[in-house]
C-alpha cells in the first residue's frame, strides 16, 4: 500500500509551500488594505464622542481631532478639519487619502471623507 504524506514526495512538498507562499500574500494584502480603514473608522469614533462633549469651544475641538489623527498618522493637519457650529450640533469634516502599495506590484488610492454632525 503506498503511504500518502503531504510532505514525502516532491509534488505534496511545493503544493504544500505554493498553498502557504498564497495565505503568507493575502494576510499581507489584507493588512495593508486593512490599516487605513481601521484609522478612518478609529478617527471617525473619536471625533464623534469629541462633537458629542464639545462645550462650544471649536478650536479646541479641532486641536484634539488633529491630535488623535496625528496618533494614528493619517495625513492630515489642523487647518484640513473643518468644525462648525449649526445651532445645537457640530459638524465636523475632513478629508484625505491614502495609497496602498502590495509589493510595488499595485498601488490603489483611497479617498476617505469624514462628515459628522452631532
Amino acid at each position: 500500500m503506498k503511504k500518502a504524506g503531504l510532505l514525502n514526495n516532491e509534488n505534496g512538498f511545493f503544493k504544500f509551500a505554493f498553498i502557504t507562499a498564497l495565505i503568507a500574500f493575502a494576510m499581507y494584502a489584507g493588512i495593508q488594505f486593512g490599516m487605513p480603514q481601521y484609522r478612518y473608522s478609529t478617527l471617525k469614533t473619536d471625533a464623534t464622542e469629541l462633537a458629542r462633549i464639545s462645550v462650544g469651544n471649536l478650536e479646541k475641538t479641532r486641536a484634539q481631532i488633529a491630535e488623535r489623527a496625528e496618533e494614528l498618522k493619517i495625513p492630515i493637519t489642523e487647518k484640513d478639519i473643518e468644525v462648525v457650529s449649526e445651532g445645537n450640533l457640530i459638524r465636523i469634516r475632513a478629508s484625505w487619502s491614502e495609497t496602498v502599495d502590495i509589493l510595488g506590484l499595485y498601488q490603489k488610492k483611497i479617498v476617505f471623507n469624514l462628515d459628522i454632525r452631532e
